[in-house]
């Protein structure tokens, strides 16, 4: 029962964080000001922290370990991969460069997109080499 509410919480999680995601992308893409809004920066935090916890509970819940379990190595390295993806994607002023240019936004922001949907498909699969969305 606990496990199934945990994977609800992280399922909606993770769904309401792609919805933000994508949303967001395309507003600071387009320059639009309210993505510089305080609730457009804090929001997404707040739902990637309960993402992460439901995650972390279900894996303490099951008892599982990453050292075991391919798949879930796999979505871990893909969340970081998509964070440092998101980073260059929803950033236009990053580290020592003033502006970092649109196209490489864009293409980081698209290839954000791909990772979110190989850590879905991985989930989904518990397959790190052939994602069930993709045979």
């Amino acid at each position: 029962m606990l496990y199934a509410t945990l994977k609800l919480v992280h399922v909606s999680a993770a769904a309401l964080s792609f919805i933000g995601f994508f949303v967001r992308g395309i507003g600071a893409l387009r320059g639009a000001s309210w993505v510089r809004h305080r609730v457009a920066r804090v929001a997404p935090h707040l739902v990637d922290t309960v993402l992460l916890l439901a995650a972390l509970g279900m894996v303490w819940v099951a008892h599982l370990s990453p050292e075991g379990l391919p798949w879930l190595r796999a979505k871990i390295v893909g969340l970081v991969c998509y964070i440092v993806l998101g980073v260059v994607a929803l950033r236009p002023h990053l580290g020592r460069r003033p502006y970092t240019p649109r196209a490489v936004r864009v293409m980081a922001w698209l290839a954000a997109l791909v990772v979110f949907g190989y850590i879905v498909a991985v989930a989904v699969s518990k397959d790190p080499r052939v994602p069930y969305l993709w045979r």
